[in-house]
């Protein structure tokens, strides 16, 4: 593997509720270094230790409280559901934060569920479906092997861990002779990053990258067939659906052969990134020299990374994030505070960074709301 990308003193957590500023600017910090493997595809912090975090119900990952995330949420359980027919069967999530996605699909398909999570809160679950859901606020490991499900889900976790192939094995093993079994990942589209040099997507918990082509050769590689592969939400999300492999190899899919594309777009994000940090620097100036008052929009990874790449610290003051757990503690880092969206309607911004532009028109419609225009800049 070859390096391509450094940082250095990185915080170690990104959603982790911070207390106080005082806490959060001197939060533990890492180094980043990712690294790309030509023959795999693999993308990978190779400066990572995985013994510097602590997933615990301070980890406050949800993006549920965005009405476009639940409606692609309760879309994509529809899907599932339907796909691969779920209906009154059971399904284990591995890493299922605070279990709204598993929850949702026991609701609209009558299936009975567990989920695997440290971060798992028991008040933040529907109290509709309580009686076919159960919850255990820990890693899944070999010692649950022994739960068995129609259909495995892992959302938005596998990035989270290395050695990814030790845990995909791991998944393999705990699902035997059960070739029914239907195995489904979503990942973060590490095409897109590097497409769009999206700096702000590369985070210290995120130890693994992947292409639609690395990911299926990697649960290839651990025993199992992909049956499908398809990218969502903006083409932000990757997902993978596979069962377990005969010993008979199936055709790889049109959308695994990406190797050399892959291979461009680590270039183009090496050559890139100075300049479009160099570009966001200047804005931030600008704002600056203007006497205008700027606050970024999400509070979560994407804008501790945006902040702590540009070392933003006295120039934006504010960081706005729906999320009311968030409301009160601040930015890992660089110290922002996070504060509701109705604090605006007295601040009155001139300039709205908003961390994802998936969220543009919707947060367009609540400054609205509040009776506020300011200016809103998409990274």
């Amino acid at each position: 593997m070859s390096v391509f990308f450094e940082q250095r003193n990185v915080p170690v957590h990104s959603v982790l509720l911070m207390p106080t500023r005082e806490i959060a600017l001197n939060y533990p910090k890492g180094d980043i270094a990712l690294a790309f493997c030509p023959a795999c595809g693999f993308i990978s912090n190779v400066a990572f230790k995985p013994e510097a975090h602590s997933y615990s119900s301070s980890y406050e990952e949800t993006q549920g409280f965005s009405p476009m995330f639940r409606d692609f949420h309760h879309r994509l359980a529809r899907q599932l559901i339907d796909r691969y027919d779920l209906h009154s069967k059971s399904v284990l999530e591995i890493g299922c934060g605070k279990g709204e996605f598993l929850t949702l699909l026991c609701e609209l398909g009558a299936i009975r569920g567990i989920g695997f999570d440290p971060a798992y809160v028991s008040d933040r679950v529907s109290a509709d479906v309580q009686d076919r859901v159960t919850f255990i606020k820990d890693f899944y490991s070999e010692k649950y092997a022994s739960y068995r499900a129609d259909f495995v889900c892992c959302k938005m976790t596998l990035e989270h861990i290395l050695p990814a192939a030790n845990f995909v094995r791991r998944v393999r093993r705990s699902i035997g002779d059960r070739r029914d079994t239907v195995v489904f990942f979503q990942v973060p589209d590490v095409v897109r990053i590097l497409r769009e040099v999206a700096f702000w997507d590369v985070y210290y918990e995120h130890c693994s990258y992947f292409s639609a082509g690395s990911l299926a050769r990697l649960f290839r590689a651990c025993g199992f067939d992909v049956t499908d592969l398809w990218k969502d939400y903006g083409d932000q999300y990757l997902m993978l659906a596979a069962r377990p492999s005969n010993g008979h190899p199936s055709h790889p899919l049109s959308q695994e052969d990406d190797l050399k594309e892959l291979a461009d777009h680590v270039k183009l994000f090496s050559a890139k990134y100075q300049q479009k940090l160099n570009a966001w620097k200047r804005e931030i100036e600008q704002i600056k020299r203007k006497n205008q008052k700027a606050v970024v929009w999400g509070g979560g990874s994407k804008g501790v990374a945006f902040l702590t790449g540009l070392n933003i610290r006295r120039e934006i003051e504010f960081v706005v994030d729906i999320d009311p757990f968030k409301h009160g503690t601040y930015m890992a880092g660089t110290g922002q505070a996070i504060v509701a969206p109705e604090f605006l309607r007295e601040y009155q911004p001139d300039t709205v960074i908003v961390m994802n532009p998936i969220y543009r028109d919707e947060i367009r419609r609540d400054l609205t709301r509040m009776g506020l225009t300011p200016q809103i800049s998409a990274i």
